[in-house]
């Protein structure tokens, strides 16, 4: 009877421990990469504007190439909607131009569904810099208290990070081969 009591009392510290810990974990996080294009700002700007041409470099589509996509809304720029169903890497959710600033920069929202509902806000911001383009992807948010607990254990950084550098890398790749490639016969 004893060695419960202990089990129990244990299990209880474990998870007194544990919500201690989420309750001082921040409110706010801010994730945000950056990456230098050989490209003006009008050649990475279609890129992040509209929707239609985010799978060429977008990490999540990578992860699942038989993710359903949606488009509505605008064409392209403020008002334009994108929507997926993917796989438990992807989950499901969409994304809303909130703000569009030709060859300067995208605001949009971001409303996650699963694996856990959530809405944050990302931005890509175009700064140009002699030939080439700085572009700088943040997303910002806030944690609700299952947010905290999770983040006692992972954090957003360094779960979104890593993929942010993969999507900057293939935006890159993606500009960069468009400008070097042949032009096609009329």
């Amino acid at each position: 009877m004893k060695a419960l009591v202990a089990i129990g009392l244990g299990i209880v510290a474990v998870v007194s421990i544990i919500l201690g810990m989420a309750y001082f974990q921040p409110d706010d996080f801010k994730i945000s990469r950056s990456t230098v294009i050989k490209a003006a700002p009008n050649e990475v700007f279609p890129h992040m504007n509209d929707f239609r041409n985010f799978g060429a470099w977008s990490p999540w589509e990578a992860k699942d190439p038989a993710m359903k996509k949606t488009f509505a809304g605008a064409e392209a720029g403020k008002g334009s909607i994108y929507s997926w169903e993917g796989n438990s890497e992807v989950g499901s959710g969409s994304m809303t131009i909130l703000e569009s600033e030709a060859d300067r920069r995208v605001y949009l929202q971001l409303d996650f569904m699963t694996p856990m509902p959530a809405q944050h806000f990302a931005e890509y911001l175009m700064e140009p810099e002699a030939e080439e383009t700085k572009v700088t992807w943040t997303m910002i948010g806030k944690h609700g208290f299952i947010g905290r607990i999770f983040g006692v254990f992972m954090s957003m950084e360094k779960m979104v990070g890593p993929d942010f550098e993969k999507g900057l890398a293939s935006l890159k790749s993606v500009v960069e081969a468009s400008k070097t490639a042949p032009a096609q016969a009329q």
